[in-house]
């Protein structure tokens, strides 16, 4: 018989999170360049505290918003942005974060789907909202994230956010209500098939946030200043809106010019100690850096994810800038942390190079992941460093299931969610990927690493991007063929490359062809859409079946 112990049953609320921050860290600043016209706004976590409850009265009075609803947003990183993601979830509700760079016969589709009664959005996207409000049937209001002097351009009957709560009164008390309630909503990006809706509860985001504050994870404290140019609407910031107050962090909200000169003027400005983004972010700083002369000596660490980090990038800003450039790895049904890339103590006494090896893998696992790496038969796989398998994945922020019913095969039976990503575990718990399950390229019965071989291309000086794909081929099954965007200024030089990579990778991975494309084509979550390179070169031959 289990003996059970004499501790309080408390539900995790996201709404403690915020009223942590208003109590403890009262002071501590949100920092704002407003989406609709560049300007910086400040406020404290306590003025955020106040303007939230008075968003949660206008929500259920002015709007009717019932426990359960979907209320969807459509906008930038911003105070207003931020004080929505507590306002909704904390009168119960759910936050439905809409990817205003998918389609917008997309965007109708999830808005439908979700049966969201308001939108939330930003002056910038009012051309998408224009075109979409009339086919979205569910949503009774829309709400403009601005005041009365910024709202035109907007054809639609709308509200706006300063309006709304301008007269509401700041008197609020956060229900409490069942940890297990939805709080927020993102749908993956649907590269095949209609997008799937991942529900977030309270107890999965509170304890995602929890974890993630850990040191050897993203560990910004009361002293950090975190500014996450990864956008709120694509997977929650990876979290650093409920971490950062969770823990007092300084929090700085880019808007939306994220080019490399408008993000060093706020790293300059703000002091910024710790940012978050995905790799075409760094590399366009990177450029401005180098262009310009400038520095941002005040970043002592960058948190990279959404693909591979290059090793030409991560040499960049450690040797020259000093910046520390963390990997991590994670996916929208994991919250989305699973794994982050921090040396172990015995391995900061390596040499510089065996370091670039480790620090090149996707990182070690969070605490709260469980994860096992199985062979085509479901067979699980030993953790030696190079047995490479299928990444399978669980834990109390993963989700279970897709909302309403989509996606089934993606859950096995015994309850694991398969990523879809190939990858080997060591027995640091450090995890490599290898490739997507459907990017590995297949030649002769061996795999190549679309990622490695990536990777190694973009160490050539004359490549700004690179993504290999595979192409049928008459005797090898597959081969890959190099589809790169050069530097600007750059020489197309493709046997120069070939000849590179000759020295970086196994000379039968070298590719067959090297192809130039003027822009890569990039999707709505930053990553290089191999979809969109395979129907451009679905009809391609290589120079030689021989080579």
């Amino acid at each position: 018989m289990t003996l059970r112990a004499h501790m309080m049953d408390c539900p995790l609320m996201i709404s403690d999170i915020l009223v942590h921050a208003a109590k403890c860290h009262g002071d501590q600043e949100i920092v704002s360049r407003l989406p609709e016209d560049g300007t910086i706004h400040r406020e404290t976590y306590a003025q955020a505290h106040e303007r939230t409850k008075q968003l949660a009265n206008a929500l259920t009075k002015k709007l009717k918003i019932k426990e359960g609803d979907r209320v969807a947003t459509i906008a930038w990183n911003s105070h207003r942005h931020f004080e929505l993601y507590y306002g909704i979830s904390g009168v119960g509700a759910v936050v439905h974060t809409v990817n205003p760079r998918l389609d917008p016969k997309q965007i109708i589709w999830m808005l439908d789907h979700a049966q969201a009664k308001a939108v939330f959005f930003d002056k910038t996207f009012a051309p998408i909202v224009n075109a979409i409000a009339k086919a979205c049937k569910s949503v009774k209001n829309w709400v403009l994230m601005t005041d009365k002097t910024h709202s035109d351009a907007v054809d639609v009957k709308h509200k706006t956010y300063e309006e709304l709560i301008g007269d509401q009164s700041a008197d609020y008390d956060w229900p409490v209500f069942d940890e297990y309630a939805a709080a927020g909503l993102c749908y993956t990006s649907g590269t095949t098939g209609d997008p799937k809706g991942v529900l977030y509860s309270h107890r999965s985001n509170v304890l995602h946030a929890m974890a993630t504050s850990a040191s050897d994870v993203v560990g910004v404290g009361a002293r950090g200043v975190i500014m996450p140019v990864v956008p709120m609407f694509h997977v929650n910031a990876w979290g650093v809106p409920y971490a950062a107050p969770m823990n007092g962090s300084k929090l700085i909200m880019p808007g939306a010019q994220l080019d490399g000169a408008s993000l060093h003027e706020l790293i300059e400005s703000e002091e910024v100690s710790y940012v978050a983004g995905v790799p075409t972010v760094w590399l366009g700083l990177l450029n401005y850096l180098e262009t310009e002369g400038k520095r941002i000596d005040s970043v002592q660490r960058v948190l990279i994810g959404g693909s591979a980090l290059p090793e030409s990038l991560l040499r960049a800003y450690e040797d020259k800038y000093g910046v520390v450039m963390q990997q991590g790895w994670g996916m929208t049904e994991m919250s989305p942390l699973g794994t982050v890339n921090v040396l172990l103590p015995k391995q900061e006494k390596l040499d510089r190079e065996e370091q670039i090896k480790i620090k090149l893998k996707q990182g070690r696992l969070v605490f709260g992941v469980g994860m096992r790496v199985v062979d085509d038969e479901g067979k699980e796989l030993p953790w030696d460093g190079k047995s490479s398998g299928h990444v399978q994945v669980r834990g109390p922020w993963i989700a279970s299931a897709y909302y309403r019913g989509a996606g089934a095969e993606s859950f096995t039976e015994d309850g694991w969610f398969q990523t879809g990503d190939v990858a080997h575990l060591d027995g640091n718990g450090f995890m490599t990927i290898t490739d997507r399950s459907k990017d590995v390229i297949k030649t002769g019965g061996e795999w190549i690493s679309s990622i490695d071989l990536e990777n190694a291309a973009m160490g050539h000086p004359g490549v700004a991007m690179a993504a290999a794909v595979g192409m049928p081929h008459p005797k090898w099954q597959e081969r890959p063929l190099l589809v790169v965007q050069a530097k600007e200024g750059a020489e197309k030089d493709a046997e120069s490359i070939l000849e590179y990579l000759r020295g970086e990778v196994p000379k039968w991975w070298v590719p067959d062809a090297v192809e130039f494309i003027d822009e890569m084509p990039i999707g709505a979550t930053g990553k290089i859409l191999k979809t969109k390179l395979r129907e451009i070169y679905k009809d391609y031959e290589f120079p030689s079946v021989e080579a």
